[in-house]
């Protein structure tokens, strides 16, 4: 049996409830996305994404798990989760953002999974080539988007989730992968120290997609994590079983 080394670290604090219940926000890149409100693997806006039809309302990622877990077993609660990952961004994306998503639904819960294009836009465009990541300039923007969440929702609960990379399908024959895994860990760095910073909960997929990658079990080293940065059904249906260890008792 696969040894657990996942390390989970919570903190409850209080959260006043609106109405219909609590409300969860998801923002990120395309591995949040999901394809959610037919955007067809676009980058399209949430305005832009059909939000009625309510059989691609959350899209085919990890969020999706997540949500239908919640609201299957407590129908009585009310729970409210809304996808907001766009495929493509960047933390910058989400600082633009602010105000059409986090101000705008004002959400009691927010999970953030985001670092893998910061990284990439960096150490794999031919345009940046031989410029390294800067993890502390991250850091600094990473810090003043939770800075400004913070101040605007005292009781929001925060929920960072790690970026991951794996040296699976294209990514591994790109010879820039070291340093794209390099940034990759030191954004995960970022999150835990940011996450004690804030009082946050972190969701370590960074630690879950090396461990499952380190799998002997498993010929396909892309059963996981088909193309070295979006996983398979099978990788997503891990994160969220994960998310959902780490955010029960924020939810209850």
């Amino acid at each position: 049996m696969m040894r657990r080394m996942i390390l989970l670290f919570v903190v409850v604090l209080p959260v006043v409830l609106h109405a219909e219940g609590l409300r969860i926000l998801f923002m990120g890149d395309s591995i949040t996305d999901g394809g959610w409100g037919r955007s067809g693997g676009s980058m399209a806006s949430a305005e832009e994404r059909n939000q009625k039809d309510l059989n691609h309302l959350y899209g085919h990622s990890f969020m999706l798990f997540c949500a239908a877990h919640f609201e299957s077993r407590y129908p009585e609660r009310e729970y409210q989760f809304f996808n907001r990952g766009i495929s493509g961004y960047t933390l910058c994306d989400l600082h633009e953002r602010w105000e059409r998503d986090i101000a705008t639904l004002q959400p009691d819960v927010l999970t953030i999974l985001i670092g893998t294009n910061d990284v990439g836009k960096v150490v794999g465009s031919k345009e940046e080539q031989g410029r390294a990541f800067d993890p502390e300039a991250w850091e600094q923007s990473y810090r003043a988007l939770l800075t400004k969440t913070r101040k605007a929702f005292p009781s929001i609960r925060l929920i960072l989730c790690t970026p991951f990379v794996a040296p699976t399908g294209r990514m591994a024959t790109r010879a820039y992968y070291p340093q794209y895994e390099a940034g990759v860990q030191a954004c995960t760095e970022v999150v835990h120290r940011l996450a004690v910073e804030f009082q946050a909960s972190v969701v370590d997929f960074h630690a879950l997609m090396a461990e499952l990658h380190a799998q002997q079990d498993v010929s396909n080293k892309g059963y996981w994590i088909w193309d070295g940065i979006h996983p398979t059904a099978a990788g997503h249906r891990r994160m969220a079983d994960h998310w959902i260890e780490v955010a029960t008792p924020l939810l209850q």
